[in-house]
């Protein structure tokens, strides 16, 4: 099962690449795809990054997660990038796994998949997770939705994903493996 990892210019570094190393330590099959024209994106800090595919190619059919790395204005980049929006809110109402972190939660607050269900972000874009019972904590699973506060609880937002796939053993097993 194919896992999507969405990059916008001006994405978050850690966030992104936390999420791709930690899902592929674990075996799971995790492909990068631009939203540009390109296949290399920029990140906020100014880092190329070369994507796997391009949005086109993906095959939004999977039952893996869609995860939306944060970041400005790589999250408002994502925001803008219509088709994205409307796959992402698709897979979330079927019931499908979706994980954001940031500033990316924002997305999914603007697209009312939030409603009625616990949720956290980077602080100050609260406002912006419609419906969403905001928390304080590192990161959130809520049903099919994982959301994560920001850079620094990037691994801990990559672990749950794999806790989400593979079960909590796996990934105490990668965690400890990192020595984290």
């Amino acid at each position: 099962m194919k896992h999507y990892v969405f990059l916008a210019n001006g994405f978050e570094d850690l966030e992104a690449l936390s999420v791709i190393d930690i899902m592929r330590r674990a075996g799971l099959d995790v492909v990068t795809v631009s939203i540009n024209d390109t296949n290399v994106v920029t990140s906020a800090h100014n880092v190329p990054m070369v994507a796997d595919i391009l949005l086109a190619e993906v095959d939004f059919t999977t039952q893996g997660y869609l995860i939306l790395p944060g970041g400005m204005p790589g999250t408002t980049n994502l925001w803008d990038c219509t088709v994205l929006c409307e796959k992402v809110k698709a897979h979330a109402e079927a019931g499908l796994p979706v994980a954001a972190i940031c500033a990316a939660p924002l997305i999914f607050g603007r697209l009312g998949i939030l409603e009625g269900k616990n949720a956290t972000c980077y602080p100050g874009f609260e406002g912006e997770l419609k419906g969403a019972n905001c928390t304080a904590e590192g990161v959130v699973k809520a049903g099919n939705i994982i959301t994560g506060k920001g850079p620094g609880k990037s691994p801990e937002f990559a672990f749950a994903i794999v806790a989400s796939l593979l079960g909590e053993a796996k990934a105490n097993e990668i965690s400890s493996a990192m020595q984290y």
